[in-house]
């Protein structure tokens, strides 16, 4: 990949993340999140993921042991992988940042159950697409051997599906459908498995919501937190 090409897988893998990012906000809410609880499991996982940049740092065979290269033997690399960062200072420094904020915006809408089950599957479901067609060449998982993004860009596009089943006006549902025709442009422009994995995650989203629903304790949209207001968009 030349360097503009990088630059521009770069820009665009940050601008699907924006626009999942706000429509995140109108799901939840941007007035109520002040009055959401400490998102534990959100923070539980980004400790994980702070672990194991702490771990490589100390550990110089922390990625050979760890990362999910498949000339090497081991069940667990397809989940300790996720927590493993190869792309440099910055490229680590954002997938943990992007990871703590859509783990909390994601457990103060899922919940800590089922925002962490989301989570796995957004670990597991691209390895077992890629073994259903017998994909080789073009991964479906942006991971690259290592690296949280997928995962997260994968558990951000189910907050967009929440937005597309829950918003009551044309602008909030129209910016939620945007996330998975971006993230399709993207898989099919530039082979970026950002993008796609953001589609597995919006239609997971929206298998999820309704069953969720019948929950004890359902998802909690803006509208649904004490003093919160219907989304306007």
């Amino acid at each position: 990949m030349s360097g503009l090409d990088a630059i521009v897988f770069n820009l665009t893998t940050a601008a699907l993340m924006v626009l999942m990012f706000k429509s995140s906000l109108l799901l939840l809410g941007e007035d109520t999140l002040r009055r959401r609880p400490v998102p534990w499991a959100a923070v539980a996982l980004t400790a994980v993921a702070v672990g194991a940049v702490v771990l490589q740092a100390v550990w110089s065979g922390a990625m050979d042991a760890l990362d999910s290269d498949p000339r090497k033997s081991g069940w667990w690399r397809v989940v300790t992988s996720v927590f493993m960062q190869n792309g440099g200072f910055f490229g680590g420094a954002w997938n943990i940042v992007t990871l703590a904020v859509v783990a909390a915006l994601a457990q103060w809408f899922w919940r800590g159950p089922l925002m962490l089950a989301l989570f796995a599957g957004g670990i597991l479901l691209p390895q077992q697409v890629d073994a259903l067609f017998g994909e080789t060449a073009r991964s479906t998982d942006p991971r690259n051997f290592a690296g949280s993004s997928g995962a997260t860009y994968f558990l951000a596009a189910t907050l967009a599906a929440g937005l597309l089943l829950t918003s009551t006006q044309a602008k909030g549902r129209l910016l939620a459908l945007g996330v998975p025709a971006a993230g399709l442009a993207m898989w099919l422009a530039q082979d970026n498995g950002h993008g796609l994995v953001a589609c597995y995650g919006f239609v997971l989203g929206a298998a999820v919501l309704p069953l969720a629903r019948r929950l004890p304790h359902p998802p909690v949209p803006g509208a649904a937190v004490p003093g919160g207001e219907p989304s306007p968009a």
